[in-house]
């Protein structure tokens, strides 16, 4: 027996719950005041505790961490770097951008471009790739950057709930929920179709007075570096992998397929492709699910259960707000995992899972905060003198988040056939 009456697994279970508590609140922050710890660092020592503590064993540990997730994520992220490196993003924006004639008409084109390619793609890499296009495309035309910046990373979080590949919370979904990827493109796409119009109707109706009226006098400047075989053959290897998507070969087997096609070149030396991989997201999925193993074996889980069931989780409307709420408080991956172990006990798994990917991606854009693709926006504006503000986002994000939400509630389960 152990002081203050406790035995040993009772104190394993204390601190792992004080190791959830504490990891969860270190990722809300984004860090751990007094240290240089990011949300990686957390997710890594919130593990580390877990297994320390004794709560769950090392065999454990690495059996609960998601091979399918994290080889699918990887395997997406070699394939969209391939892409990158081609000029395929710069290509295609630079494209639909030509077509444009008017300034209201280049929102549109951006607000497009960045949602369907961020349906197919990592949200996150298409806003890396097309904020730089879409500042010199704005300097040029000698149009006011911040609302088509804002309308990429807020179209870019839309157009990415439509695919199981479109965002890493989405690819956790397809891993745990078995839902396959033509059932989610047929469920989720018309929320990202009507999201993405509420993007542009949004963006429009808070700059409009800023906004032009005058038909566009020049063209934007096409001279872009792109290596054509390269391209052709990444593409080659993504239709072909969107065909096996479609067919139901399991994505993850398919997008680490496609990667291994990818790198089989002699035009790119892998350290090229090597640097473009977030590593540091895939050590902190890692981390999340040994934290999240770890913390179902201390019973906190019946206590989210009893919260869940008083709270009438099983509602949609009020799943999609906690969801909302939660992503924005611990961010997106994070609030997923968190919710997990409730799917069981709150009915028709299929569109509990589909509530959550949805309710966990559009929540992103309520804050600058809310999601990655929004900070990279954000900074990449910055490092070119452009600022955009808390207030000036939210001006857009607030409303934007709150009648994307209510469009996605309604489609996934009021309007549900």
């Amino acid at each position: 027996m152990y002081a203050f009456g406790m035995s040993g697994s009772d104190w394993s279970r204390a601190l792992a719950v004080a190791a959830f508590v504490g990891s969860y609140a270190a990722l809300g922050l984004g860090r751990v005041p007094g240290f240089r710890v990011d949300r990686t660092g957390v997710a890594i020592i919130g593990a580390t505790a877990m297994v320390v503590s004794g709560v769950i064993g090392w065999d454990e540990a690495v059996a609960s961490v998601d091979a399918h997730t994290l080889v699918l994520l990887f395997g997406m992220m070699i394939v969209t770097a391939y892409l990158r490196l081609s000029g395929f993003f710069g290509l295609v924006m630079a494209w639909a951008i030509r077509n444009a004639r008017t300034p209201l008409a280049l929102l549109g084109v951006i607000t497009a471009a960045s949602g369907v390619l961020s349906a197919f793609f990592v949200n996150d890499v298409v806003c890396l790739v097309l904020t730089p296009v879409v500042l010199a495309v704005t300097r040029r035309l000698l149009l006011p950057p911040v609302p088509y910046l804002i309308a990429l990373a807020t179209a870019a979080n839309v157009g990415s709930v439509a695919t199981l590949t479109g965002n890493p919370q989405n690819m956790l979904v397809g891993s745990f929920s078995g839902i396959g990827y033509r059932t989610f493109l047929a469920r989720e796409a018309p929320v990202a179709g009507v999201g993405l119009l509420a993007v542009f109707l949004t963006v429009w109706a808070v700059y409009r007075r800023q906004l032009p009226h005058a038909p566009l006098d020049a063209p934007p400047d096409a001279r872009l570096a792109v290596h054509y075989p390269l391209m052709w053959k990444t593409v080659a290897a993504v239709s072909v992998m969107l065909a096996a998507f479609l067919a139901g070969v399991p994505i993850a087997i398919v997008a680490i397929a496609g990667a291994a096609v990818t790198l089989l070149t002699r035009r790119v030396k892998p350290q090229k492709v090597y640097r473009e991989i977030s590593w540091e997201l895939l050590v902190l999925f890692a981390g999340l699910f040994v934290v999240t193993a770890g913390v179902e074996r201390t019973g906190f889980v019946d206590m989210l259960l009893d919260w869940a069931r008083a709270a009438n989780l099983q509602r949609p409307w009020v799943l999609t707000s906690v969801t909302a709420v939660l992503s924005n408080l611990v961010s997106n991956v994070p609030a997923l995992l968190l919710l997990k172990p409730l799917v069981p006990a709150l009915g028709d798994a299929e569109r509990t899972w589909l509530i959550l990917a949805m309710a966990s991606t559009l929540a992103g854009n309520l804050t600058i905060l809310g999601s990655v693709a929004n900070l990279i926006v954000v900074e990449a504006a910055r490092a070119a003198r452009v600022e955009i503000g808390f207030v000036e986002y939210a001006r857009v994000g607030v409303p934007l988040t709150l009648v994307t939400l209510l469009l996605g509630w309604l489609l996934l389960s009021v309007l549900r056939g």
